[in-house]
């Protein structure tokens, strides 16, 4: 029997049994993605904050289970656990409704497009569409960026209300990823409620040097924000001005198209 650890429900709804052991699993197979090398057992233990022995004993687990393979003294994952990210992304209903409309969306705009969802302080891409003429990297279903310093992740925090967003801004580690980016808490607040107020983001090489991308919010039915699209662009290809005069309306259309489909 797994041991059963009592925790109290941050959302009041009352205590809660917790899978400890499931918890620790969960752990080991998100430190896999802080190395793109296989890993020692000892590397895994330290990473997750497990003492040797557990670390091992859930190695083994996830070993026979097939999510990972071990040559005896290095770890890597298996393909097996993409079969994890699949069964999300299959049974997630933005993400079926959206993809069509995403791809035409690139199709019509000749740029990629993206979307992206909340999770955290992170903004984590689910979906994606390219024109088959452009080849690209680096920004791809799983990609994680933080929140604060990219379109999608700001037109997500927009739907905080005032004070929510400053509690969040206080969490987060506003740590600049290129010279463009904005650390201040103060000015990213009143940029955020900026594009709540103008219903998109726009935001130029703070998440990625050379890189711009407008983005705006995903509503359901009722008017929730569920998502964030975008497209984005090298800025040598093209400007700010352009993306709001060429990319802006498509955006804003691809939105409206699936509002009433979303529930």
């Amino acid at each position: 029997m797994p041991k059963l650890k009592r925790a109290d429900d941050a959302d009041n709804r009352g205590a809660t049994d917790f899978i400890e052991s499931l918890d620790r699993g969960l752990r080991v197979l998100e430190m896999f993605g802080s190395s793109q090398q296989p890993m020692t057992l000892s590397d895994l233990a330290r990473a997750a904050d497990l003492p040797r022995a557990t670390a091992r004993r859930i190695l083994f687990t996830l070993e026979r289970a097939g999510f990972v393979e071990s040559d005896g003294k290095l770890f890597r994952l298996t393909p097996r656990v993409l079969m994890l990210a699949s069964t999300y992304l299959a049974s997630n209903h933005v993400v079926s409704v959206l993809q069509p409309a995403l791809d035409r969306l690139s199709s019509e705009a000749q740029e990629i497009s993206s979307m992206a969802i909340l999770d955290g302080n992170d903004a984590v891409f689910i979906a994606r569409a390219s024109p088959t003429r452009i080849f690209s990297s680096g920004i791809d279903v799983g990609y994680r960026l933080p929140a604060f310093c990219t379109s999608v992740g700001r037109v997500l925090l927009s739907r905080l209300s005032d004070g929510e967003l400053v509690k969040a801004l206080d969490a987060m580690n506003l740590a600049p990823l290129t010279p463009f980016t904005v650390t201040d808490k103060k000015q990213l607040l009143t940029a955020i409620i900026a594009d709540r107020a103008q219903g998109y983001s726009l935001v130029d090489r703070e998440a990625e040097p050379g890189f711009r991308s407008i983005s705006v919010p995903v509503r359901r039915y009722d008017g929730a924000i569920v998502a964030a699209i975008n497209v984005g662009a090298h800025v040598d290809r093209i400007s700010a001005a352009e993306m709001l005069e060429r990319f802006l309306p498509r955006l804003r259309e691809t939105a409206a198209s699936v509002k009433s489909l979303l529930v």
